[in-house]
């Protein structure tokens, strides 16, 4: 070809194009061009084809790539001089592998289930089915202090493990398990059709041993031919500080047991709390009430709250007003994927009586008029409840 036309021009783009619409750019091109679709075109058609899929190899061997493709749109060929200079001319292989191997199997899907064409250099395919368990999923009740302090549950679930009579082959003896004569082991079935492209195959799971590969002819009584049985089991779940409701442990490989050895599945642990009749939960941070007398509020004292690892003991100054919020630094639960720990909050309600006797309400009115008994409405705290209830 006379000059090299732009990169951008040969996929038919326009500068800036994302990956994904490159790569689609490049795979309708490589389908129209390869050599393998002009194999009985003329010798112009062919040697046109032959350029053109250079030309539109070279421009995706460009493109696709985050840094040249940076220089290129910067400095034009300049800027990627000798970078896509690969003699693509030679060794094009085949079309089906090529366009599988660039777009990761996506190939057969986006033409309908065709994965190769008559003509393309396209044979038989095999695959390799990759059993996997299922996974189970289960629940685990959780104290405060066992969250606060992280545990190690005893966990009884039914799941399927391989059969003990044959090993999980699902025959005893080796020599009942037989190569399914339809599919020849590969578990899919060959389709062919004409299409305006030539003729072209697509595959579907084999009927006879549903994709299996093997047909057993003397089933295992124990397992039913499947190589799994049911067993409850016990396992241990080590729980970490600090978890909270909803959160989910997976344990790798501890779920239901695959076919024919395969990986098996994962148990899901889902976290349930069980609520406090003391203590209520924020995140990492704990909340209490207690309520004390007028006097104990008037006089100062010293009270006794629950806390996770024990009882805390809070020293109120003399005239504690009802409301007050005093924080235990550390005192909450632990962060489950950080240092640190959460707060513990205790609000303080003063409890006021509503009936006295005479001498309790004579004492009481020989104080009413005391300057101490009159409400300071410039005091700083005067609104100490309304600045604190938003933690509750």
């Amino acid at each position: 070809m006379a000059s090299k036309r732009d990169y951008y021009e040969v996929l038919g783009l326009s500068k800036g194009a994302s990956a994904d619409e490159i790569k689609s750019a490049y795979r309708k091109a490589a389908l129209k061009w390869h050599p393998d679709r002009w194999v009985d075109g003329s010798a112009e058609e062919k040697k046109t084809a032959e350029e053109r899929f250079k030309e539109a190899s070279e421009a995706y061997s460009i493109l696709s790539d985050p840094d040249k493709k940076a220089r290129y749109d910067q400095f034009g060929f300049s800027g990627v001089e000798g970078a896509g200079s690969q003699d693509w001319s030679q060794g094009f292989g085949n079309l089906e592998d090529l366009l599988n191997n660039l777009f990761g199997g996506a190939f057969g899907g986006a033409f309908g289930g065709f994965s190769g064409f008559g003509g393309f250099g396209g044979g038989s395919r095999t695959t390799q089915r990759v059993y996997r368990g299922q996974d189970i999923r289960t629940r685990v009740k959780l104290t405060l202090e066992e969250i606060a302090n992280g545990c190690e549950k005893e966990i009884s679930i039914e799941r399927k493990r391989p059969c003990p009579e044959c090993g999980g082959r699902g025959s005893k003896n080796a020599s009942d398990i037989k190569t399914c004569p339809t599919c020849k082991g590969s578990g899919q079935v060959q389709h062919t059709t004409n299409t305006l492209f030539g003729r072209a195959m697509s595959y579907s799971t084999c009927p006879q041993c549903q994709g299996e590969g093997k047909i057993v002819s003397n089933p295992c009584r124990n397992c039913g031919g499947t190589g799994l049985v049911r067993q409850r089991e016990t396992v241990k779940v080590k729980i970490p500080a600090g978890v909270e409701a909803g959160m989910i442990l997976t344990m790798r490989g501890e779920g239901h047991a695959a076919q024919h050895n395969g990986t098996n599945g994962d148990l899901q642990v889902v976290i349930e709390e069980i609520a406090s009749d003391e203590l209520k939960r924020d995140g990492n941070n704990l909340f209490y009430t207690k309520v004390i007398p007028v006097t104990d509020a008037m006089l100062g004292c010293e009270i006794t709250v629950p806390g996770i690892s024990g009882s805390e003991r809070v020293r109120l100054d003399a005239g504690t007003q009802s409301g007050t919020v005093v924080k235990l630094r550390g005192k909450g639960l632990p962060s489950v994927n950080s240092y640190g720990r959460g707060d513990l909050y205790v609000k303080i309600l003063v409890w006021i009586p509503r009936k006295l006797d005479r001498s309790e309400k004579a004492a009481i009115e020989s104080m009413r008029g005391s300057r101490s008994f009159t409400p300071d409405l410039n005091r700083d705290d005067k609104a100490l409840f309304e600045k604190e209830k938003t933690i509750f």
